[in-house]
């Protein structure tokens, strides 16, 4: 079977339409994250996704209901992660932690009164992206416009926040808000990724794209350009090679990620 013959499966195509979508979201996203010292805020949402995921799970959701119904849970805990490092006064990934861990242990239970982990829970936890539905792709297209659009209009203001926030604020930048609206595109994101790369992976995506391109860019502009790139690359071959060499593909494109990695961190090694 050739790469013609493979590209004709419908599955197929919705897999890799969703996955350059969500790909594109997550190395965006990941540059602001990773410069703000908030990457780790993709893998306390994703734990709170799965216990949106068992809480759907129990009252017997479908799919894409099932997606639908993570994104105000999740939401909320990104507010509730900055509330949080507000009004106790602790730094932000202390933060993270509570909620990461009040969301994991909400899934275990949940899971447990829905029967125990099942083969759809699973899906969930580890990935399943040739299994995407028409529905959800669509979901997945308004929500990525959604993120897209946000992040655009709002450019400036989160690089200013990025590279310093004390400043941002005294140039008349509502930091507050820009904060929150960050936090709450990155869960928007979360909730799309854990059907590519699964709830465990999901920082990872978040994460490596954006790293890898920090390793070469020399301006911001550029990085979020070579992230979106490696993420859109990595994604969309890791479909192809999985489907081809029956292997998992979430772990396919994690494992491709930090390939990318490698080769920029040695590339950044022997330009200097």
């Amino acid at each position: 079977m050739n790469l013609a013959d493979i590209i004709h499966y419908a599955f197929l195509q919705r897999a890799l339409l969703a996955g350059t979508l969500i790909a594109v979201l997550c190395s965006i996203l990941g540059v602001f994250l990773v410069l703000r010292r908030l990457s780790l805020i993709g893998d306390g949402l994703s734990h709170v996704t799965f216990g949106s995921v068992a809480l759907a799970m129990l009252f017997n959701f479908q799919s894409v209901y099932t997606t639908i119904a993570a994104i105000p849970c999740v939401l909320l805990s990104a507010l509730g992660i900055l509330k949080i490092t507000e009004k106790a006064r602790i730094y932000g990934d202390a933060a993270i932690g509570i909620v990461s861990s009040l969301g994991i242990a909400s899934g275990i239970l949940l899971a447990s009164l829905a029967g125990g982990f099942n083969v759809d829970l699973f899906s969930y936890l580890f990935g399943n992206i040739l299994s995407i539905s028409p529905t959800e792709l669509l979901v997945t297209a308004v929500l990525f416009v959604v993120v897209l659009l946000t992040v655009a209009f709002l450019y400036n203001d989160l690089f200013a926040i990025t590279f310093d926030e004390e400043l941002a604020a005294t140039s008349g930048i509502h930091v507050d808000r820009i904060n929150a609206i960050l936090v709450l595109l990155t869960a928007l994101t979360v909730v799309l990724a854990m059907k590519v790369v699964g709830i465990m992976l999901i920082s990872a995506l978040l994460i490596l794209p954006s790293v890898s391109a920090l390793q070469l860019a020399r301006g911001f502009k550029t990085a979020i350009i070579l992230s979106a790139c490696l993420g859109v690359v990595s994604v969309v071959g890791g479909i192809f090679l999985s489907f081809i060499l029956n292997l998992p593909t979430g772990a396919t494109i994690i494992i491709i990620n930090f390939l990318f990695f490698t080769v920029a961190f040695f590339a950044r090694k022997l330009l200097r």
